[in-house]
């Protein structure tokens, strides 16, 4: 077995594709959960707004971008709505507006739950107390709002990581393809496929223990 992951992954420094893949990967991940919290704010604010074109706005962009799957969404993206533009042909760049634009309309139901579930009077305390609107909810609603959401927004990054995987689609070496190409030069599935799947549980285990343990120290500091 070592010998045979050895000849695969070491002897012709093959590993080093899956560094590349993975650092890909990483990239994508984290500029698409950057792009998509902005997203998610945003149109979760839309969400709960009273003007009624807000809302419908906001209801239009979660209702099409959840019910299209993800490798379509990113096809549409490469080769229609990029496809003659300057960008076209940076499929990573195009993979990461993808996909923060899918975890956006994802992030918009986290927060908007998250807001709601923040308690009317904390508002209404908050502007007798003379602040404004915008500046009771990014001081007091928003910050108890994103301790409620940590787990679910955890989950949304977790999932995000390993929807990345179909950024092939579209011609971006990411972890996946990668190990793909490793498994096409070597004529070996085992090896390459095992790697890739070691890694992504890695990722998701470290991830999950990382937000535990920031949820934890938040816990902690609001008891003190």
């Amino acid at each position: 077995m070592f010998e045979t992951f050895q000849r695969i992954m070491i002897s012709k420094s093959r590993w080093m594709l899956v560094l590349q893949g993975l650092e890909t990967t990483l990239k994508i991940a984290f500029f698409a959960i950057l792009i998509g919290s902005i997203l998610g704010c945003i149109f979760a604010l839309f969400k709960i707004s009273k003007s009624k074109i807000l809302r419908f706005i906001a209801g239009t962009y979660t209702t099409i971008i959840r019910g299209i799957p993800m490798a379509t969404q990113l096809m549409i993206f490469y080769f229609v709505v990029f496809a003659q533009t300057l960008i076209g042909n940076n499929a990573e760049l195009i993979a990461i507006i993808a996909f923060g634009i899918n975890s956006g309309a994802y992030c918009t139901e986290i927060f908007r739950a998250g807001i709601q579930g923040v308690d009317p009077g904390q508002m209404e305390a908050g502007r007798s107390l003379g602040l404004t609107w915008s500046q009771t909810m990014t001081r007091i609603i928003l910050p108890q709002a994103f301790r409620t959401v940590l787990p679910t927004y955890t989950s949304e990054f977790i999932t995000l990581i390993k929807e990345t995987s179909v950024a092939s689609f579209i011609a971006v070496t990411d972890l996946q393809k990668s190990c793909d190409d490793i498994r096409n030069q070597t004529y070996n599935a085992w090896i390459p496929l095992i790697s890739c799947a070691v890694i992504y549980l890695i990722l998701t285990i470290g991830l999950t223990q990382l937000f535990s343990l920031v949820e934890k120290r938040m816990a902690k500091s609001d008891r003190n």
